[in-house]
């Protein structure tokens, strides 16, 4: 019974660093990026902010603290305002992920710091490592290149205008096809060792702090 509740108020916690510390991040760097591009739009509905009150979606955050997987709600944006729309989108769509791998990456160092720190806090390290792995899950799993993922942005941007359209028109095919073989562990594996790999190249860049310390 013990276990079973500290796993549940871990689980709890990992789920609350989701939504008030990681979705605001990975959203207002988009938001960041497209105002910095010329679009006001998310700037001026109030997104342009780490306030998780800003991004909180109200049915999307209880079922993440509740059920384990939920969402933020999508940055506002106006694509007319980019000097060039497609570039503008893509700039805007990864951002995203590029945050959370510079956030993970921040969590990293502060990894190793606490691994030669006199003063070290084993609950701490645990709470980094979550925030990195979480982190770096988020900008994975967004840049599968499949509607509405910021990875299609990216996308879109190399492919001819009927090429994008095509996609777009079949988006809910391919999210569809997605979560299913997410759902049977057949692309869910693959990005885990993605994941794995990528927190052990950030471990191993940084691998150098605990002989300075």
């Amino acid at each position: 019974m013990g276990i079973f509740s500290t796993e549940r108020t871990l689980e709890f916690f990992v789920c609350l660093m989701i939504v008030l510390l990681i979705n605001p991040l990975h959203e207002c760097a988009h938001a960041f990026v497209a105002y910095k591009l010329g679009d006001n739009t998310a700037k001026e509905r109030g997104r342009l902010t780490l306030s998780p009150l800003a991004h909180i979606d109200p049915l999307g955050a209880l079922l993440l603290l509740f059920c384990g997987f939920g969402w933020a709600k999508p940055v506002p944006v106006n694509p007319m305002n980019f000097k060039d729309r497609r570039l503008g989108m893509m700039l805007t769509a990864i951002a995203g992920p590029i945050s959370n791998l510079l956030a993970a990456f921040v969590g990293v160092v502060i990894m190793q710091l606490c691994a030669v720190s006199l003063y070290r806090n084993e609950y701490l390290y645990l709470a980094v490592f979550y925030f990195v792995i979480i982190n770096i899950n988020l900008a994975v799993f967004n840049l599968i290149p499949v509607p509405p993922l910021d990875g299609s942005r990216i996308l879109t941007y190399f492919l001819p205008p009927r090429a994008e359209l095509w996609l777009m028109r079949n988006q809910m095919v391919f999210y569809g096809l997605m979560m299913l073989l997410l759902m049977t562990g057949i692309l869910s594996r693959p990005l885990s060792v993605l994941v794995g790999l990528i927190a052990k190249g950030m471990m191993f860049i940084t691998g150098w702090i605990p002989a300075v310390f």
